[in-house]
């Protein structure tokens, strides 16, 4: 029988690719346009590595929430550019007017305004958005009674799950999106048929199942569940902060690294015990992946088994236990 092993090694999904990240050093996968499977190595320089303070618990999730979005934004911009779709969506009026009226040095600039618009739309969305609600029900429906009972944070936090569920359907259904999602699949069972001690082929990574407690998008929902608690005891211990809904949100960011570095300590916990505890309060990210996984096709999981393989053979610091 398999022996069961834990690995440190985790991954994001990409655009017809998967990035598989080790302690120090990373592999990124990308099925070309050719068919073929390219391999590039990242070399991985953690934060925490050069400033012991910044591997405390608490802090080390913060920073590495920084440090992954930084590193898969990177990955997830290279991958479309290898894997054509830039090429492909260069085509249109919009790109082509851009070409023609902004310089080589004015385009990073655009890169970067449109970073900031999109977390702009994800504040607005997840923060403002739910605060709005609860403002109009508040007064045209429950005549004041969430603020009066201090239910204000877990009404909050109910409808922005609603949001976040509704929003990860809706580009569920988008082609692209789905592909990536079945790249998240792929990814899951590669790290879980290593997990399990079965050598990593197609036919057993196939049969793993793509539900990770170590998913990324387990790690937004325990933040969102983490957030509902954290921001009902700050009502409860200041009840004045509601009474301005811009002073709410402000808040509301000023714990979010305490809420992202609690989650980043659940999810790191989780991965490695497999308990009563641990299973109940992952049930809802577990339950979020049948949205945010699809079942891969044989290509893509051989592009997750190159890249772990990769990782696994050259990363000398893995924490495995």
């Amino acid at each position: 029988m398999p022996e069961a092993k834990k690995t440190a090694i985790g991954g994001q999904a990409l655009i017809e690719g998967i990035v598989m990240r080790g302690a120090h050093v990373a592999c990124m996968g990308i099925r070309l346009p050719s068919g073929e499977i390219e391999l590039t190595e990242k070399k991985l320089t953690p934060l925490r590595d050069r400033y012991k303070i910044l591997g405390l618990p608490i802090i080390r999730g913060v920073v590495n929430f920084i440090e992954s979005i930084v590193f898969g934004y990177g990955c997830l911009m290279e991958s479309a550019e290898k894997s054509g779709l830039e090429e492909a969506e260069s085509e249109s009026k919009i790109d082509k007017w851009l070409e023609e009226h902004f310089s080589d040095k004015v385009m990073p600039i655009v890169g970067v305004l449109s970073a900031v618009l999109g977390v702009a739309l994800s504040l607005g969305l997840f923060m403002y958005l739910p605060a709005l609600i609860i403002d109009g029900l508040d007064k045209f429906v429950l005549s004041g009674g969430i603020a009066a009972h201090n239910l204000q944070p877990l009404f909050e936090g109910i409808i922005k799950i609603i949001v976040f569920i509704i929003y990860m359907w809706a580009v569920s259904k988008m082609n692209d999106i789905k592909r990536v999602f079945m790249y998240h699949g792929a990814e899951h069972k590669t790290i879980f048929c290593y997990e399990n001690g079965e050598e990593l082929t197609v036919e057993n990574v196939r049969k793993q199942i793509r539900f990770h407690p170590r998913c990324g998008t387990s790690f937004l929902f325990v933040i969102m569940i983490i957030s509902i608690f954290l921001s009902t005891i700050l009502v409860l211990i200041f009840p004045g902060l509601r009474a301005s809904r811009a002073i709410w949100i402000l808040a509301k960011l000023l714990i979010l690294p305490l809420i992202m570095g609690i989650g980043y300590e659940f999810i790191k916990y989780a991965g490695r015990h497999d308990n009563l505890f641990t299973k109940i309060c992952s049930a809802p990210g577990l339950w979020m992946q049948r949205i945010s996984t699809v079942e891969p096709d044989d290509d893509m999981i051989e592009v997750g088994i190159a890249a772990f393989k990769y990782v696994l053979e050259n990363d000398e610091n893995l924490d495995i236990k």
